[in-house]
């Protein structure tokens, strides 16, 4: 990617390499404190590179996160600590590490070739590029196991999708993208309602008020809110979400379970930049399932059975 202050780009993809988050000095700011398009620093490794918030996500599910977006075509949710505000002690702060990366390779660079002079004793070179070879295939397959767990990690919410409500995103994606069909808006239950009434099972299951419940559904909503229009909606429903959310109205308080479900669907690619422990994610996937499980239940009384093909839709279909 380079390390050029002038090229706009994000780090990408499940934490992107980032690290980075374990330095005192590095971004302290929450979620909260940046705005969509904001121009900030991202680290990439042991460097900073320029980037621009797509989505700002001030939620409780841990660890806050961001989307970053680049001209370069790739996205990325990231730590907030991973980001530092677009000043001009941290461009100084970029173009230093830059700096001190080049004279790092340039240092060992020349070590390495003073200690393999010409005339070295070509067995004992061969036998070192060989036990280099070795531990690089040990690392990339340390680091290839890694990556299987991670996965499937991930695919466990997937894995456990409840059939029924496949079978809802089927005809989901039929209606409004065959027979250009929409959800008539504003939904009964909405996804504001919907949430209230899963709490509310928790409590009364449980007996007491879950925190981490709680916490999870506040971090629905907001995931909800924010995701809907970057990457929850078809085309032919961009015209309606435009006519139906304005001003300081909340997708949650217009859009129902339909769309709640079709989050579902996308949280495992939300979640696989999100820097938890194994046990912990497991964990969080598990509550996931658990409010899944509780859209299916209720499934004849928070899902539509068939969608309104009225002007809105015709409109969106007849334009696209």
């Amino acid at each position: 990617m380079g390390g050029s202050s002038n090229t706009t780009t994000t780090t990408s993809g499940g934490g992107g390499g980032g690290g980075g988050g374990k330095d005192k000095d590095k971004g302290k700011d929450s979620p909260a404190a940046f705005t969509e398009g904001e121009r900030v620093l991202a680290y990439h490794g042991p460097l900073l590179y320029e980037a621009k918030v797509a989505l700002p996500l001030p939620t409780p599910l841990p660890p806050p996160s961001v989307q970053l977006h680049s001209g370069l075509g790739w996205d990325e949710w990231v730590p907030s600590d991973r980001l530092l505000k677009y000043t001009e002690e941290n461009i100084r702060k970029q173009q230093e590490l830059t700096k001190n990366q080049a004279v790092d390779k340039t240092i060992k660079t020349g070590r390495a070739a003073q200690n393999n002079p010409k005339g070295s004793n070509d067995a004992k070179t061969n036998k070192e590029d060989t036990k280099g070879v070795v531990k690089g295939k040990k690392r990339k397959n340390q680091l290839g196991n890694e990556e299987k767990e991670r996965r499937s990690s991930e695919s466990l919410l997937m894995s456990q999708f409840p059939l029924t409500l496949k079978k809802q995103l089927v005809d989901d994606w039929e209606f409004v993208t065959q027979l250009g069909k929409l959800v008539k808006l504003p939904r009964s239950p909405t996804v504001d309602d919907i949430l209230k009434k899963y709490l509310e099972h928790r409590i009364k299951k449980d007996n007491k008020i879950s925190d981490s419940y709680a916490e999870i559904t506040r971090g629905l909503r907001c995931y909800f809110d924010k995701a809907l229009p970057a990457m929850l909606l078809y085309k032919k429903e961009q015209k309606q979400y435009k006519e139906e959310i304005k001003g300081d109205v909340s997708p949650s308080s217009v859009y129902g379970a339909e769309h709640l479900l079709r989050l579902f669907v996308k949280l495992p690619e939300l979640l696989a930049s999100v820097n938890m422990e194994e046990d912990a994610l497991n964990k969080l996937h598990q509550k996931l399932l658990d409010i899944l499980k509780f859209l299916q239940k209720n499934q004849v009384a928070f899902f539509l059975s068939a969608y309104d093909g009225d002007s809105k839709g015709a409109d969106a279909v007849k334009g696209k």
